[in-house]
């Protein structure tokens, strides 16, 4: 059972004159359609992937309004639907998780900026920088720059964000440029309402079809010699005007302050970290107005030269707020006024950091030093006060340890299929020796992290089996590439299978195929299994096994002779797979399809299916695996082995023994790795495994009491 957005889905119905409420991404989509967008696609990951799981759920009102929806099988894909908007008047989204997902859309993006656009295209981008980032640390706006695609940021309220979404439509067709409007996890999130409008069905539409296609026009091709024309009209006409309709419109905002020799210009999407930072320099009221003039960039490129001068002639200094390096609108900013001869003093990353993300208390340290320079007095004394005893509440803490706290790295979910894997590669490696693996992206980049502690790099998403090209010639052992399915239809099918075959390379493939996508919020793939199989695995307690075999298909199809597939839990078997692929005599790609569906969403359809049962006073049966402490020897050579958080130790209940026994506690989804793992690897015999029944039949509630009377007589 999927999430359900229905709720969600209901909101987008709303018409003029009701009130929206709700997140902002959730505002964005609904924005889309009151801006008449006709196509939409995009390929998944948080903090922006709700816009498209919703829409894909909302399939049959999207139809209604005429809406196409895709569900890309990459930012590449998604990036190249935008080619609908070159010669079209049609108004197109497209949205992906940050600047990885830019980096993939690349080559699409540069001939789409290139050729220019029609129809408006806009591109939604989560923008994950910072310490809570889960990629690396870079910025969209490099693209914006070097392709000339218009960057919103906009303000984080929810009005301000639908508005430049509308008129980011706008900007891309008066401009002819795409546009990119980046959201940071806390706009993605941030909730509010506005009052929303009608959705509009666009003109041209899956309701409403074209007749014919546009006459052929060797100019919109982003191909030479028509790209030496393209690139001037960059600079001499759709920058220009850019730059006028953003002026004309105010899509940057100006805010007053009583002190008007100062000023701070800001990216949209700081603006609340920014307001927060300055009312603890008493420079900010309850309301948020600013003592210190403020502008805020909804458009942080192209700048608008005229509103940049206006804004600091008569200034005695102006800091620029701007998250990440390099300090590209500080540069900008720089040039242009030297150029005027403009000689406001200019701050930016003299007084706050270079890298890294600008919290409340990080811009409170640098907008201190400012308003010291500027503004000496009573002005950072609170500022100051704050800033104080937050270090002293950290120094406390750290007093009242008498040690550093140990590391919590994370983890696999408890029960997931790809643990078991794990378990069996360390194992493999004790017969055949340490191998180099190349780890992927996904939920099995996890097995980096300890007690498995494995995989020498991570290059893209499903780029494993390309990384490892390389390595395999000069290494004396095979190497392992890991992806999962996901990763495999995202990329690793042709940068890694095709390649390896091709030129006929000998290593291994270990592919998970846990049935969705799970790394992007377990959305369906093409070799998801259908739903009623899934119910029929659930009715039977069993295991979803070969219920898809579209990346077996795939993989013969294309010419792959070693192929084997192994339910992930069990572990001798996958041991004993894996061992065989290291030292077998077949030479070229042996690949390892280890099956096994995801924990999460097999939970997410057993709980309610149990529930249910137990509500109708039907039996169930649970199954729950537990440490017999009189044979537990205390090695926690289970525990090295798992890694799974249910396993862990508790104290011994025998006096005369010192080390901690190992138990299961509350949490435990019966999956029986933990059993697997003492079997294969003749571990203890301290594992059993227990079935808890509920609502019992009447046999069983007699056998019961008989076997417990029996037990208790023997006691005695």
């Amino acid at each position: 059972m999927e999430v359900s957005f229905s709720k969600e889905i209901e909101s987008l119905r709303l018409g003029a004159g009701e009130a929206f409420h709700g997140e902002g991404i959730l505002a964005i989509t609904k924005a889309l359609l009151q801006s008449g967008v006709a196509y939409v696609g995009g390929y998944q990951g948080a903090p922006v992937s709700h816009l498209l799981d919703v829409m894909v759920q909302a399939k049959t009102y999207m139809d209604q309004l005429g809406v196409h929806v895709e569900a890309c099988a990459n930012e590449a894909s998604a990036a190249a639907m935008l080619g609908a908007s070159i010669h079209y008047s049609l108004r197109g989204a497209v949205t992906w998780k940050s600047i990885v997902g830019t980096n993939v859309a690349s080559d699409a993006l540069s001939n789409l900026s290139s050729a220019g656009v029609k129809g408006g295209a806009l591109i939604v981008v989560g923008e994950d920088y910072g310490e809570g980032a889960s990629v690396i640390q870079e910025r969209t706006h490099a693209y914006a720059l070097k392709s000339g695609m218009c960057l919103l940021d906009p303000r984080p309220e929810l009005g301000v964000m639908v508005r430049m979404v509308e008129e980011g439509f706008q900007l891309s067709e008066a401009s002819n440029m795409p546009c990119v409007l980046e959201l940071r996890i806390r706009a993605c999130h941030v909730r509010g309402s506005f009052d929303a409008k009608d959705n509009l069905p666009p003109q041209i539409s899956t309701r409403s079809l074209m007749e014919s296609p546009a006459s052929f026009d060797y100019a919109k091709l982003a191909h030479p010699p028509a790209t030496f024309r393209q690139e001037k009209l960059k600079g001499q006409e759709r920058i220009p005007a850019a730059r006028k309709y953003i002026a004309a419109n105010r899509l940057n905002e100006l805010m007053p302050g009583r002190h008007a020799d100062l000023g701070i210009v800001v990216q949209g999407g700081l603006y609340n970290a920014l307001v927060r930072s300055l009312q603890h320099l008493g420079l900010a009221d309850a309301f948020g107005a600013s003592a210190i003039p403020l502008l805020v960039l909804n458009v942080t490129y192209p700048l608008v030269p005229e509103q940049i001068a206006d804004f600091c002639i008569g200034k005695r200094g102006v800091v620029v707020v701007e998250e990440g390096q390099p300090e590209y609108i500080e540069q900008e900013i720089a040039t242009l006024l030297r150029r005027r001869d403009i000689q406001t003093r200019l701050h930016g990353k003299d007084l706050l950091p270079a890298a890294g993300e600008y919290s409340v208390e990080v811009l409170t340290q640098g907008l201190t030093l400012f308003a010291g320079s500027y503004l000496p007095g009573p002005a950072t004394e609170s500022a100051r006060q704050w800033l104080a005893e937050n270090r002293a509440r950290r120094e406390a803490v750290a007093a009242q340890l008498a040690k550093p706290l140990p590391n919590r790295p994370p983890t696999f979910c408890v029960g997931c299929p790809e643990r078991p894997v794990f378990s069996a590669l360390k194992l493999a490696q004790q017969e055949v020796g340490p191998v180099h693996v190349a780890a992927d992206i996904g939920c099995h980049a996890f097995g980096t992290f300890e007690p498995f502690s494995m995989g020498h790099s991570i290059l893209g998403y499903g780029m494993s089996l390309a990384s490892r090209a390389g390595v395999s010639p000069v290494m004396q052992r095979r190497t392992l590439s890991i992806m999962g399915d996901g990763g495999f239809w995202h990329n690793g099918l042709l940068t890694g299978v095709q390649s390896a075959l091709f030129n006929q390379d000998d290593a291994v493939l270990l592919i998970f195929k846990n049935g969705y996508s799970s790394a992007t919020g377990t959305q369906n793939l093409i070799s998801t299994p259908a739903d009623d199989v899934k119910e029929q695995a659930d009715q039977r307690m069993r295991s979803l096994t070969h219920t898809n075999t579209t990346i077996e298909s795939t993989l013969r199809g294309l010419g792959v002779q070693w192929l084997r597939t192994v339910h992930t839990y069990h572990v001798e078997k996958m041991r004993a797979t894996l061992k065989d692929s290291f030292t077998s005599d077949f030479n070229g790609l042996k690949v390892i399809v280890a099956e096994g569906e995801c924990q999460l969403e097999r939970q997410r359809r057993v709980k309610p299916w149990t529930a249910r049962l137990l509500k109708t006073g039907r039996r169930v049966v649970r199954v729950k695996y537990g440490v017999d402490e009189d044979v537990c020897t205390g090695d926690h050579a289970c525990i090295r082995l798992s890694g799974c958080p249910t396993l862990t130790l508790k104290d011994n209940p025998d006096p005369l023994k010192v080390d901690p026994v190992a138990t299961v506690i509350d949490g435990c989804v019966g999956c029986g790795l933990c059993g697997e793992n003492a079997h294969a690897a003749t571990l203890c015999p301290s594992f059993y495994r227990a079935e808890v029944i509920q609502n019992p039949r009447w046999h069983e509630r007699i056998f019961e009491a008989l076997r417990g009377a029996m037990v208790r007589a023997l006691m005695r």
